[in-house]
């Protein structure tokens, strides 16, 4: 076999190859680029959708941040690095005394199923920063003089399979590993547990697992965990069989172990939480993508028990997607149009309610949103950390950024803003997967 054909058959060696590959995948939108503004809000702006033989992709290169850089604050805030040097931390968890959990970890290894899987996988490791392998564990982060700094780490789990979304009640640590959800017991203040963990449900991992994070919260009775479980394809590619169960929030009965869909239809749901005043489940969700720079708008929304969100059938509401074959028009029907645009392929990835007084008063009921920014839109959207005002436990008004700085350039990423947590005293905790950071975020005059 000559090494021409062997490129060819082997497309991560063929140069040429890849060449032309990009040069597609990049090559010119016919669709106008949406100012992100005209689709904030209950309202977005929805164009028409486009198609692509391959779709266009650009995403930032990554660039560390210098030793005095830090992310940019907006009005009447500031940030300090809570703790640097971590290994692609994706989300955080505020223990009761404090201490600051941290889920260090990547997703498993994709099967390559079609040509555009190695475009897609090439472009986006563009957009990762040389360094060590996630570790796959959970760092205990612990700040023993109140700076705001953290002075203290330790190991506290390890050997996890892509551990993201965590959840404490009383002594029970749940951890959403990408395909179980396990159980450990937590004693306040220990900085390890030795303890095998008990799994207290399967969820749905490989070999496919194109959405590999799993969100987790607890109801504020303690009694249900939920779970966001993300799409195991953009517009099921990979076949509906692939798609059992996912799309989807699952609720767990905690004592048993039981679970059932609470809501469907959300394409990838990565941040859940509770609205403090209402006790409503809130959740992020990102959205299909291959239609163009200004479809669809990933959402914030309240999750009805029972709900259908539209995937992969339609997208904000009745919007029906040329590309899902056969239709259903009974689900369509009754798809639920999301409460809040956040605009397209801004990728949110965290969220979290502010509580607490180390925010100004503006900050103080309301939403942060960690965007991931965009790997398929040019220019690139998202990177950044927002806010959105929350009155009478409903969204009322338009984002205001909270974070940005992390994009320079209009090409350059400094970092990607995960997930977000509140500390003890009402500060922001924001992950950085990018940056291999946690960053607060306070009043500017305020610790």
């Amino acid at each position: 076999m000559s090494r021409r054909e062997t490129d060819l058959r082997n497309p991560a060696r063929s140069p040429l190859l890849l060449a032309g590959l990009a040069v597609l995948a990049l090559g010119a939108c016919s669709q106008p680029i949406a100012a992100p503004d005209t689709q904030t809000g209950p309202n977005p702006v929805l164009p028409e959708p486009n198609q692509y033989l391959l779709p266009p992709m650009k995403t930032a290169a990554s660039e560390p941040w210098k030793a005095n850089e830090l992310p940019t604050a907006g009005a009447d805030l500031r940030v300090q690095p809570f703790a640097r040097d971590l290994i692609h931390p994706r989300s955080v968890l505020v223990l009761p005394n404090g201490d600051v959990l941290v889920a260090e970890s990547d997703g498993p290894k994709p099967p390559v199923n079609r040509p555009k899987d190695v475009v897609m996988g090439l472009i986006q490791a563009h957009a990762k920063s040389a360094g060590p392998k996630a570790p796959n564990r959970i760092t205990l982060l612990r700040d023993t003089n109140g700076d705001g700094i953290a002075d203290q780490r330790f190991v506290f789990l390890d050997k996890l399979h892509s551990p993201f979304g965590m959840a404490l009640v009383g002594g029970d640590l749940y951890i959403a590993d990408t395909d179980a959800l396990i159980h450990y017991h937590y004693t306040t203040g220990a900085t390890k547990i030795t303890e095998p963990g008990t799994k207290l449900t399967d969820l749905p991992g490989g070999p496919i697992d194109h959405h590999w994070t799993k969100s987790l919260v607890a109801s504020p009775d303690g009694s249900k965990l939920y779970v966001g479980v993300g799409s195991n394809s953009n517009i099921t590619e990979n076949g509906m069989e692939a798609e059992h169960e996912r799309a989807a929030i699952w609720e767990i009965d905690r004592a048993s172990g039981a679970h059932r869909l609470y809501a469907e239809g959300t394409r990838n749901p990565v941040g859940l939480t509770f609205e403090p005043t209402t006790n409503v489940l809130w959740t992020v969700v990102n959205e299909r993508d291959e239609l163009g720079p200004n479809l669809v708008p990933d959402y914030l929304t309240s999750v009805r028990d029972g709900g259908f969100y539209g995937w992969p059938y339609s997208y904000w509401g009745q919007h029906v997607d040329p590309r899902v074959k056969p239709q259903r028009p009974d689900l369509v029907a009754r798809a639920i149009v999301p409460d809040y645009g956040l605009s397209s392929h801004v990728a949110p990835l965290g969220i979290a309610f502010s509580t607490g007084g180390a925010m100004p008063a503006r900050y103080r009921s309301g939403a942060f949103i960690g965007e991931h920014g965009s790997w398929d839109r040019d220019p690139m959207n998202g990177y950044k950390v927002i806010y959105v005002p929350f009155v009478n436990g409903r969204p009322a008004g338009k984002p205001i950024d909270v974070l940005t700085g992390f994009l320079t350039g209009g090409n350059t990423a400094h970092g990607r803003p995960v997930g977000l947590a509140i500390d003890r005293q009402g500060a922001l905790l924001v992950a950085d997967d990018l940056a291999n950071a946690v960053w607060r975020v306070s009043g500017s005059s305020q610790r």
